[in-house]
């Protein structure tokens, strides 16, 4: 069993990147496993996120109304 009490939904983070929050999930794992499992998930999530940040922002398409004619 964890130290930690299980967190409620409205308790976790979630960014609403989806690529950044299945990161959270996954370091929020960590908790119930053993540590020497810690670092590769660390490593993982490092080369994640980078990959997140190096990514293109998607822009989302201007509504039809906000164009210029």
């Amino acid at each position: 069993m964890s130290e930690h009490p299980e967190l409620r939904e409205d308790q976790r983070i979630r960014t609403g990147v989806d690529r950044v929050d299945a990161v959270v999930v996954d370091v929020e794992g960590l908790a119930d496993r053993p540590v020497e499992e810690h670092v590769a998930v660390f490593e993982r999530a490092h080369e994640q996120l980078r990959r997140a940040l190096d990514a293109q922002p998607v822009t989302p398409p201007v509504p039809q109304h906000l164009r210029p004619s």
